[in-house]
């Protein structure tokens, strides 16, 4: 059983209150909502140190509900730092290694551009441009929820939240609208580093 840290929120970063096609308040809200993920995990996490674990049971049990509620709220949290992260660039397509690896895998960057939108309007909660450590490929992965439709050995190259508090503020019900936005945003940079520090990185030599 691990023992209890206390997790510290990432901040905010700066330039993500003056990224064209977001407003402040949008951003600041979608933040705020972040931090309740963080103070849920430590909440849930300082629970489960004294939880009863002789009456664990599949049907319901403190310890079952603890734990599903950690899933939920600490994968609330990586992802919104993903998101948060991959955002404040200048956008346009893909660069660097990542590109290569995209044009690989989906044949050009417009069918991978086409495919990642259609995933964010097709899901309910992300949109996730990963490399899957199983077959060595680059895939457009969606959830419907922090800890739903999640693949294993995936790791997230690019985080897109599509769940209506991401947008609702500037775009309404115009999600297409917002993930036009988002990529406009993106830093691929930080997309690119995620790619170079990740365990078993495909090679650079691909073109």
């Amino acid at each position: 059983m691990t023992v209890y840290q206390k997790y510290e929120p990432k901040p905010l970063k700066p330039q993500l209150l003056e990224m064209p096609g977001f407003s402040k308040k949008q951003i600041e809200e979608h933040y705020q909502l972040y931090l309740g993920y963080v103070n849920k995990t430590n909440e849930v996490r300082q629970k489960l140190e004294t939880a009863d674990r002789s009456t664990a049971n599949a049907t319901y049990s403190e310890l079952r509900s603890l734990k599903l509620g950690e899933d939920y709220a600490w994968d609330g949290v990586k992802l919104h730092e993903w998101y948060f992260e991959n955002l404040g660039g200048k956008g346009g397509a893909p660069t660097g290694h990542v590109a290569s690896l995209i044009r690989r895998d989906f044949g050009s960057i417009e069918r991978w551009e086409a495919d990642f939108k259609a995933t964010g309007l097709a899901f309910r909660g992300w949109a996730v441009l990963a490399y899957d450590m199983h077959d060595k490929c680059l895939h457009n992965y969606g959830s419907d929820a922090h800890d739903v439709g999640v693949i294993w050995c995936a790791m997230p190259l690019l985080v897109l939240d599509v769940y209506e508090h991401a947008y609702m503020i500037d775009y309404g019900i115009k999600r297409a609208a917002y993930i036009d936005a988002f990529l406009k945003n993106v830093d691929w940079e930080v997309v690119n580093h995620r790619l170079h520090e990740m365990p078993g990185a495909p090679p650079m030599s691909l073109e």
